[in-house]
């Protein structure tokens, strides 16, 4: 493609070319759904948006990081494979302009086929200068950045962009609601346990003799209770304008079933507990109380675990065992407890 007297490749353009600025656009080809990459200038990690919701963005717009919430100017979170791309159409032009400088000067130097000789009557020499052919660029590099999983949509601005890891905003308005943010861990959390059917046998055998799985089934019962205290707090936090007040000398409330609900109750909200069926609110204080053994006593037996959980058939100083049936019904009783946190709260 000619521009501007320079053979660029197909992608690229000279947009202008006076004095010392030079302007020049390269395309950046999108995925097969439609999406580009964008790579954080902070933590060095991908995403992607869709490039029409892209394009419609205000010239000046701040992007967000979706994993670790840095912002900066949008044209910062170029990725490394585009600015390889870039850096190919640049210096293609580049060295046509030294080249066309270089046949300029020497064309004016030796452009004469014969020049004087001596007057001394001594040999002189002929120079001649011919220009080299004329330049070929090679074509630009491709992008073959992360592949596109699933696609997201802001439930704030409706942006579309996809992840790669556990995120915790949106490329456009930042920080994600609470409620997003616990539906994706929970998401995670059966992922996790999926995954561990698809581990082929001789590498799961081995993994299941080292005790990696159960430490596994255990850190589900750890991951959903930080779930539901994460949760809570921000929207008690939110809602409730004397939160600070009503929230001193209450410690890790809500790592406290029982205490987060009488919390509630206290500042006018309706009773966490009303909102689940008994057997679940019985079955997620048992989730708690066997947590709290795995964490504070290796999962073995004491008298505050018994008198918390007395259907127990364990005795004092027996260690529990996890399931992974359990930990799928600890994940779905999680989940309405969540949602009954939405609720009162009007998340």
């Amino acid at each position: 493609m000619e521009n501007f007297g320079f053979r660029l490749p197909d992608g690229a353009e000279l947009i202008s070319h006076t004095g010392d600025e030079i302007k020049m656009t390269v395309a950046i080809p999108t995925d097969q759904d439609g999406f580009f990459g964008r790579q954080c200038p902070g933590c060095s990690r991908l995403f992607r948006i869709d490039a029409d919701d892209y394009e419609a963005l205000p010239d000046e717009v701040e992007l967000w990081c979706v994993y670790c919430g840095h912002h900066a100017e949008h044209s910062e979170f170029i990725t490394q494979q585009q600015l390889d791309r870039a850096t190919r159409a640049m210096g293609d032009y580049a060295v046509q302009m030294i080249g066309q400088q270089l046949d300029s000067t020497l064309s004016g130097l030796f452009g004469s086929s014969r020049p004087p000789r001596s007057s001394r009557g001594g040999f002189g020499v002929e120079f001649s200068f011919q220009p080299g052919p004329p330049f070929v660029p090679q074509p630009l590099p491709g992008i073959d950045e992360e592949r596109l999983i699933r696609i997201r949509s802001c439930a704030g601005c409706g942006l579309r962009y996809a992840v790669f890891a556990d995120h915790r905003f949106c490329p456009q308005c930042g920080q994600l609601p609470a409620k997003t943010v616990a539906e994706d861990a929970l998401a995670a959390e059966t992922a996790r346990l999926d995954a561990l059917t698809q581990v082929p046998e001789q590498a799961a055998a081995a993994l299941r003799e080292q005790g990696a799985f159960d430490r596994i089934l255990t850190d589900t019962l750890s991951n959903v209770a930080g779930i539901v205290e994460t949760l809570a707090g921000a929207a008690f936090r939110t809602a409730v304008p004397n939160s600070n007040q009503l929230l001193v000398g209450k410690g890790n409330v809500f790592q406290r079933l029982d205490h987060a609900a009488d919390l509630f109750v206290t500042a006018g909200y309706p009773d966490l507990r009303t909102l689940l069926d008994a057997a679940t609110w019985q079955r997620l204080l048992e989730t708690w109380a066997k947590r709290h053994v795995f964490i504070h006593n290796d999962g073995m037996v004491d008298s505050k675990y018994l008198t918390k959980v007395p259907a127990s058939t364990s005795r004092i100083g027996q260690r529990l065992a996890v399931t992974e049936p359990e930990c799928r019904q600890v994940i779905a009783d999680t989940r309405a407890l969540c949602t009954a946190i939405a609720t009162i709260f009007n998340l």
